[in-house]
This record gives C-alpha cells, structure tokens and sequence, in this order.
C-alpha cells in the first residue's frame, strides 16, 4: 500500500480526476481487512554492498560526493549497462524511471562513486574470507561470526545448516523512533507513517528464513524486545509459527529504571520463547545457602598415624604445588615405613607438601597416588595457600560427596583457579522460572554495557545485553543439550556467543555459536566520517564499525582473557560461574566476512577458496579445512572434497580411513556420474553435489523476497 501511495500522489499532479477515482476504489479495498496481522510488505528491501566490486548487469545507487552533507540519501536505483575501463566508470541506466518522475536516460558515473545493492527478491551468491580465528579450545568445534547483513547471511546459512540448529536467539531493533534501524538504508524515525509496518515486514523476512534453519522436530527460538512492538511481535510469530507452544516473560534490566517525560519509568522487557516440536524447557533445582565442607586431604585422627597400629604406607608420600601457580604440579611416590622423608629433595619452584601436623608429627593423606591424581583431573582437590610462605593446605571431596555430584544432589558452578570446581549443594526438586524475571544478574548497566568496558576498554557500544541474562534465557532451552548449535543474527557486541561459552565451561560443552552482524557505523560517528570526506567500504571507515572495533575484539577479549591491548581482563566474572576473566575460556572462534560472488565462476570451481568455508560449517566447523583443491581432492577430519573424478579411487579409499568423515562434496556438472559416485559411499556419509546444489539453494531462496 506504501508504494501503491506514493503512485498515487505522483499521479495527483499530471490527472487529478483519475487519482480520485482510484483512491475511492484502493480505500474501499483497504477496508477489507482479513482476520489476523495486516501490514504493508514494502518491496523490495534493498540492500548495499559496499565494496562489492561493481560488474555489468548489477544494480547500483549513486553516493553523494565526498565531504558533502545530506538529508535525504539518493534512492534510485541504476542497472549497469557497460563499463568504461579506461575512464574507471559505469553506464548506468535509471531503473523505473517513472516512480521518481523522470525520463528514462543513461549517464556515465565514476566507479568509485557507486556501491552496488541487492533487492530481497535478488539471488545472491556468497562467499565466506577469513579475517582472523582465535584458537584455545583444542579439537572443540569452532564458533563463527560472520560481517554481513543478516538477510543474506540466513540465505547463506540455509546451505550450511538448514532444519540443523536447535537455537536461534535474537535482540531485534526495538523501533524506537530514534536512529537505532535502517529501512533501504535509510533511518526509520519516530514520525514514519509507515514505521511500524516496515518493521513487521523487515522482521517476517528474517523470521521465516529462522524457521527453515530450525530443527523442526526439537528446537526454540528466542526473541526479546519491549513496549514499542511487543503485540505486533506476539501476532507475528503466531502466524509465522503457528505450529509452536508460544510463551512471554517479563524480564527487569535495570531495578532503577529509565526516567522518561511524561511516562512510565521502564524498568523492563520482555522475551518470547517459541518452543518447536518435542523442545523441553531445562528445569534446574535451586541452590542451597548452605556452603558445601570440603575435608582435609591430611588426617588428623590419632590412628591415622604414619607408623601408627594400622600403617598404610600407601599413604605417605609428596605432593608438589607449584609456588606460582599454586596448583598440584605433581604427586610423589609412597615412601615405605622405613624410609626418612628427608631423603625426598625439594623441587625448585615448588612447595613440597607432606602430610605434617603443625608440630610436626608424620600423619598420612587421605588418598592414595592414584586415587589422588584421578581425583585432581576431576577437579575434586582444593589448594588453600599458606601465609607467609608456609605451604599451602589441601582439600578433596570425599567419596560420598563425589557420588552426590554424580546424582545431582551436589551441583558443579564452575572452577576455582586451582582447577578445583564450586559446587553447591541443590535443594528440592527442579523447577521451571515464572513469568516475571528479576535477577541482579541481569542488570544490563552493570553486566552489559559495565562488562564490555571491562573487555575492551575506551570503545563503546550502547545498550548491551546482560551476559547473565542472555546465558540464563539460553540455558531455558539448550542446558541439556550439549553439542547444541545456536544462531544470532542480530548479535551485536557478541553478546550471545559469550554466554555459550560460559555454558560451555559451566557443563564442560561442545555448543558453537553462529552470529551475524553487520559492520555499520554508529550515527554519529558517520556524521564526523562524512564530513572528513569518508565514505562505506574506506578503510578508516570500516574499522569503526560494529563488527570490526566491537564484536571481533569482545569475542577475542573474552577467550583470551586479554584486552586489544594486549592486558589482562581486570575483575571476575560472578554469579553462576564465578573465575577471574583474565582466564578466558577453552574455546575456538573464527572471523569471517560475507562476499557476493559470480555465479558463473562458482559453476566453474573458480571460487573454491571463498565457498570452502561453507563446506566446512556445513560439516560441522570441526577441524580442518579444506581450502585447496588443486590436488584433485581432499579429505580432512569430517567432510572431504573431490574435483578431479580420475582420482576417485584414491579418494574414495582416503574417505574410508578417515572415521569422523560425515560430508562428502563430489565437483560435477553430470547428474548420472554422481549418482554413480555417490553410490559407492557408505550409508553414513552423505553424499553432496558441487555446485548444483549451491546454485539451486540461492536461486530457490530468492524467490522469498517477494513475501
């Protein structure tokens, strides 16, 4: 109705008459309304991608000089008809000349002056660059942010993971009116007619690309947001989701609240969890205030003397704490009844540790070498260090305490930085939340914007998410799911894909994380770029924005527990898991930037290095990959590829020695011969074809933009 409005006012001014008529019969439609959510779809959304390099065929809108201010952005839309290579220019031609009044006509504009866009309704083909990996967490599978914008980071996650994922959480723009979303690269302020129906259709596209990504057989999606478009969010998902079990909390952010004119002051917002197919909400018990009493490595009762009347020789022996680290370096060997301990040499470095009372009389410990050393792995030693250069005292969880962690009844938080868990004890019976959240935890001041200073400082980034908060919605509906896959495509500073690894370390996880975000540059700061005669795609703008100055440095902050600068992270992370932040997390991350590639030189296996990422996700994001093909295949820890079919044998063999191989990637172009090759695979490893399928799953997902 939007676009049927403005043809209507520009046929005002040449046939008044006729406007009136067809008027009358569009408000007489209007009426009409079918029963359920009605809004106005807007089409198309356009897209820029700037620096897409610009070919023949693209569409293209027309920048504003450099350093000149302006209100209103140049909407056309231009096709490239030729190029000029000499002169670095385009021939464009204007694109429905007659929505702005004009009459069709051709110019030649400077390359550098355009950036190419993407209709919704456009078929994109992507590509994935690595811009950095961080690596801590051994053969874990790796979390992946992604630089794109999020309408055509789904369609590209459509190939790699659809119906896989188990989560998708999401903090969508809350369509405040102030400059916090772009509608065709534009701004939707408070005063749009249209505003609220721009943001139904921008989020229905996203929303029904999410529901081809989840399992539909067991998954959940998450979404938050507040008062501005809550009832338009609630009608929204039921229609989208009308198969799903649909729930809203109210969750507090900020106890003090935001003091606003003449309104309430806001204290909250509210999440909506849609549960999918057989999902379970992960019910957790209640920890008891009661602290939980660890026992002294070192017995103390008279009969548990080292040559006392029931020697156990077993029991005496060194333990080494490393006097930096102050954990157990090592344990000794078990010195026989005979034998003075003054015979065992010191370690430098170390404290030797033997199980003396303070006068001095030789005790034993309460574990024997073995017992000890499996119980240290699992974390259930304690080292408590001395003062003034004493040496430290030990700790260990008896075995009855060992079978309570095993039966639930002791309840394992986290690590201390001796290695040693945190367990409380858990009281009644697992219960679900309410419907009304209020956590200190979930201070998004203190725990969101607070945290991130922390994580790299002096870079600021506006309304972050609580990570407890974010962590705990994301443990409703994946707490019992280890290996889960999670997807964010509005993710911000990163927020959720910290709070994956924090229940990674909590559960000893294997989860991964797949978030999206784009690059843009705050308001403000593009004001002060423009003006220096800055533009999208420059170097100096582009390491201002989102993805680059914030997500990047937070996710690698966070794992390795270092600033940018290189520091150590100052502070504890607190409340269910409690360690310093300096630690970071046994976890793996890469950095990737979304490309727009041809499609003919996909088909023709001339883009290999930019589409093997996507091999890889799809394979799991485990292990190796596989980014050269020059040697007519490879097979590497889940998936293996093969491109020259004369060495199928070879590769067929290799496949079969390999036993994490799930994938299978065959380069041809002959429906009969990969039939034939996919044959000889076993039932286990699924066979796919390259690059028809590649193809075919952008071309069939274009056709969503005319939703």
């Amino acid at each position: 109705m939007s676009r049927l409005n403005d043809l209507l006012r520009e046929l005002r001014t040449r046939e008044p008459a006729l406007a009136r008529d067809l008027e009358r019969e569009v408000s007489a439609l209007a009426d009409r309304r079918a029963f359920g959510l009605n809004f106005e779809r807007h089409l198309p959304e356009v897209v820029e991608l700037p620096g897409r390099k610009v070919r023949k065929g693209d569409k293209v809108r027309v920048l504003p000089p450099r350093g000149k201010a302006t209100k209103r952005l140049d909407v056309r839309l231009w096709r490239v008809v030729g190029m000029d290579r000499s002169a670095r220019a385009a021939k464009l031609e204007l694109l429905d000349p007659a929505a702005s009044g004009e009459t069709p006509r051709e110019e030649l504009t400077a390359l550098d002056d355009l950036v190419v866009v993407a209709q919704s309704r456009d078929p994109i083909y992507p590509g994935l660059v690595s811009t950095g990996k961080v690596e801590r967490g051994g053969d874990k599978p790796f979390h992946t942010v992604i630089n794109a914008e999020n309408l055509h980071a789904l369609e590209t996650l459509l190939f790699t993971h659809r119906g896989k994922v188990d989560c998708i959480y999401i903090d969508p723009p809350y369509n405040t009116g102030a400059k916090d979303w772009k509608y065709n690269n534009d701004y939707v302020e408070g005063d749009d007619l249209y505003r609220h129906s721009k943001w139904l259709a921008f989020m229905e596209r996203r929303l029904l690309l999410a529901k081809e990504l989840l399992n539909p057989d067991d998954s959940a999606l998450i979404v938050t947001i507040d008062e501005k478009e809550y009832l338009r969010l609630g009608l929204l998902l039921e229609q989208t989701f009308p198969e799903a079990r649909i729930r809203m909390v109210s969750s507090v952010i900020n106890r003090k609240g935001v003091v606003r004119t003449n309104e309430l002051t806001r204290t909250n917002e509210f999440i909506f969890v849609a549960q999918i197919g057989a999902q379970e909400l992960f019910a957790q018990r209640q920890a008891s205030d009661e602290k939980v009493r660890w026992a002294s490595l070192r017995r103390f009762e008279d009969s548990s003397r080292r040559n006392g009347p029931q020697p156990r020789p077993d029991q005496f022996y060194p333990i080494y704490v490393g006097i930096a680290s102050n954990r157990i370096e090592d344990v000794g060997t078990s010195l026989p009844p005979n034998v003075d301990r003054s015979t065992v040499r010191d370690r430098p470095g170390f404290h030797t540790v033997w199980p003396l009372k303070p006068d001095g009389t030789e005790m034993i410990w309460g574990l024997t070498p073995a017992t000890l050393r499996k119980r240290l792995a699992q974390g259930f030693v304690k080292v408590i260090p001395g003062r003034g250069g004493k040496a430290p005292t030990l700790y260990y969880l008896t075995s009855g305490q060992v079978a309570d962690v095993a039966s639930g009844d002791l309840r394992v938080t986290g690590h201390d930085a001796d290695g040693s868990v945190v367990v409380e004890f858990e009281t009644g019976k697992a219960t679900l939340p309410t419907t009304q959240w209020d956590n200190e935890s979930h201070n998004a001041q203190t725990n969101g914007t607070g945290l991130l200073v922390g994580l790299i400082p002096r870079r600021k980034f506006p309304f972050s998410k609580s990570l407890h908060a974010v962590e705990d919605t994301l443990r409703l509906v994946v707490g019992g799911k280890g290996d889960a896959v999670i997807v964010d495509f509005f993710a911000g500073s990163g927020t959720t894909l910290h709070a994956v690894m924090r229940l990674n370390k909590q559960d000893n996880g294997r989860r991964r994380a797949i978030v999206v975000t784009n690059n843009e540059v705050g308001a403000d700061e593009q004001k002060a770029l423009r003006d220096k005669g800055l533009r999208p795609a420059d170097p100096e703008w582009e390491e201002l924005g989102i993805c680059e100055f914030i997500t990047k440095p937070r996710i690698k902050a966070a794992i390795t527990g270092k600033t940018p600068d290189g520091e150590p992270i100052k502070g504890d992370y607190k409340f269910t898991d409690e360690f310093p932040m300096a630690d970071g997390f046994q976890e793996n991350a890469e950095f990737f930037t979304l490309t727009y590639e041809a499609p003919l030189r996909v088909a023709s296996h001339r883009e290999f290095p930019k589409i093997a990422p996507l091999l890889w996700m799809r394979a799991g994001s485990r292990g190796r990959r596989i980014d050269d093909i020059s040697s007519g295949w490879d097979v590497a820890d889940t998936y293996g590829v093969l491109a020259d079919l004369d060495k199928a044998s070879d590769f067929f063999d290799a496949t079969t020695r390999v036993e994490g191989v799930e994938v299978v990637y065959i380069v041809t172009d002959e429906d009969r011969l990969f039939e034939s090759l996919a044959q000889q695979l076993p039932d286990c490893i699924e066979p796919v074809r390259l690059y028809e399928s590649y193809l075919r799953n952008f071309e069939i997902e274009s056709g969503r933009g005319a939703l």
